[in-house]
């Protein structure tokens, strides 16, 4: 046994020094890249139009991993295809650490309905979103920032899971979650969700 364990030893760790570490993010690029972005996604990712969601303070693996779903056409979004049909792995992994590196959208009006947003509370609750989204629906690896995020786009998405619409990455969880809401709820959730 120990004349095999020394040879494999040593054979793992030639191995170990030879692999070379995957190299890191570059932020600049990424930075470079979002400018074809900004059209729609907005200035520093904070989306200006309707029924676009704001990509600065997503998580990183979460905008890889949509641009990936996009690239490989298992999400559907005419305006995002002739972007995302030229990225380059590392465009993806550059473009997921910049937009991840920005400080996310806050929402600057107050909320004009506390009512709805305390149902929408308790819809989230009843839902169990934060066991996926975190406590404070900032989202983590791959699993969308929430909170803040445009509230016509957090319906638009709801609509789209609950009808089968939308696929990729959760899309099995987010159909369960989706499927038996309300309109009320919907609307409830993403007024909460905006205004966090």
């Amino acid at each position: 046994m120990t004349r095999l364990a020394a040879p494999l030893i040593t054979l793992g760790l030639a191995m170990l020094g030879a692999a070379s570490p995957l190299a890191a993010a570059d932020l600049e690029a990424g930075k470079s890249k979002a400018a074809l972005c900004a059209g729609c996604h907005g200035e520093n990712g904070i989306s200006p139009m309707e029924y676009t969601p704001s990509l600065a303070g997503q998580p990183d693996l979460f905008i890889q991993w949509q641009l990936v779903f996009f690239r490989s056409g298992t999400r559907q979004n005419a305006s995002m295809r002739p972007f995302v049909d030229d990225l380059s792995n590392e465009d993806i992994r550059n473009l997921g650490a910049y937009y991840a590196s920005l400080p996310p959208m806050r929402n600057s009006k107050p909320d004009d309905d506390p009512e709805l947003s305390r149902k929408g509370a308790q819809a989230a609750a009843g839902r169990r979103c934060a066991s996926c989204h975190t406590d404070n629906y900032a989202g983590t690896k791959a699993t969308a920032r929430l909170a803040g995020q445009r509230e016509e786009y957090l319906i638009k998405a709801l609509n789209e899971f609950k009808s089968g619409q939308r696929s990729g990455g959760a899309m099995a969880a987010m159909a369960d979650v989706a499927y038996p809401l309300s309109e009320e709820e919907i609307y409830a959730l993403a007024h909460y969700l905006a205004h966090l």
